[in-house]
């Protein structure tokens, strides 16, 4: 077992990958000679030249189109857009062709590719470089979403994602690039696609997360020694309705935590599914710790507000447990005497 970063454990999933199957190839802007913008590619191209590892033009809508036709030609594509943003001017090579070419077909055709793309908060990109957007690709029918909580994570899910037959989207939240963790690397290493990870056991409340907001509620739950069931979703498409169902049937409470705005965030998905389901047998009414709607500000005091944070989140739940009410959401409460007294750590 090896501690690596964020960022190694996906340039290493890479390696192994191309290391095990010749059709591998990995392409996108910056990738070869820089060994990725941050650094997710490194020796690659030493390793396997640059027929399988290229650099493009800033064009995505060029490269992943690229990548489809050199899916559905033989080859296992991964292709790397720098932050999910860019994504915008390129999204009918990924929800309107990758997406759809094996039904179009009649199942002749398949698309074995991976789009990475990098997302989220907390690293001072702005607002135009800061977001999640999962609603862009996780609504699409055709696609597969994984987002990755920790190095073990990267690489495990990384690696089946080059696996699958069909498109898989893999959302890399940027913020946790340089974290290190020990990571099982090769076989044993891999993180099954459509399969939840419990993370921690409990029987007041199933906590279900994604991506950088896991680490948050782990260190929440943890200093505040709560009695929760925490599980982070790592497929967010399609996610693992049995594991959470089985959670929530446990302790008869649910609570998403996410870094995406309120309005729209996939966390509305995992609720709906619970009340639709199993209302009856609930002790609450479940509910969502969000981003708000607002965009990611820049200023570093203001960006550590806009993702959940541990101690918020810790005050959340201690209220929802002991009162059995959604409590109110920060900018909520604090709408008439400012934020003078948060704490972000």
């Amino acid at each position: 077992m090896a501690k690596l970063r964020f960022r190694q454990a996906i340039a290493i999933a890479l390696r192994d990958e191309m290391r095990a199957d010749p059709s591998v190839v990995t392409f996108g802007e910056d990738v070869a000679e820089a060994e990725g913008p941050f650094k997710t590619s490194e020796g690659l191209l030493e390793e396997f030249g640059p027929l399988r590892v290229r650099d493009t033009p800033i064009s995505e809508m060029g490269f992943l189109g690229a990548a489809v036709g050199a899916a559905v030609a033989g080859l296992k594509p991964v292709a790397e857009i720098m932050f999910m943003e860019f994504m915008g001017v390129a999204l009918d090579m990924v929800v309107t062709e990758a997406a759809k070419f094996h039904y179009m077909s009649g199942g002749r055709l398949t698309v074995p590719m991976v789009v990475r793309a990098s997302v989220g908060s907390g690293a001072g990109f702005g607002l135009q470089h800061s977001q999640t957007l999962e609603n862009w690709v996780s609504a699409t029918p055709g696609l597969i979403v994984v987002t990755p909580s920790d190095p073990q994570a990267a690489y495990g899910l990384m690696r089946s994602a080059i696996r699958e037959p069909g498109p898989v989207v893999v959302l890399e939240p940027r913020a946790l690039y340089p974290e290190r963790g020990e990571v099982v690397t090769g076989e044993d290493g891999l993180v099954p696609i459509g399969r939840a990870r419990v993370l921690r056991t409990g029987s007041a409340v199933t906590i279900v997360s994604l991506g950088q907001t896991v680490g948050k509620v782990l260190a929440a739950v943890n200093e505040a020694e709560i009695d929760a069931e925490v599980i982070d979703l790592a497929t967010l498409f399609p996610w693992d309705q049995g594991t959470v169902h089985a959670s929530v049937a446990k302790t008869g409470r649910l609570v998403v935590v996410e870094e995406a705005p309120l309005s729209g965030g996939w966390g509305s998905e995992i609720v709906a599914s619970i009340v639709r389901t199993s209302y009856s047998r609930l002790a609450a009414a479940p509910f969502r710790i969000t981003a708000p709607d607002a965009p990611v500000p820049y200023g570093k005091e203001l960006e550590a507000l806009y993702c959940p944070w541990p101690d918020y989140i810790r005050r959340q739940l201690s209220s929802y447990l002991a009162t059995g009410v959604p409590p109110l959401h920060w900018w909520e409460d604090n709408a008439t005497n400012g934020i003078r007294d948060v704490n972000v750590s």
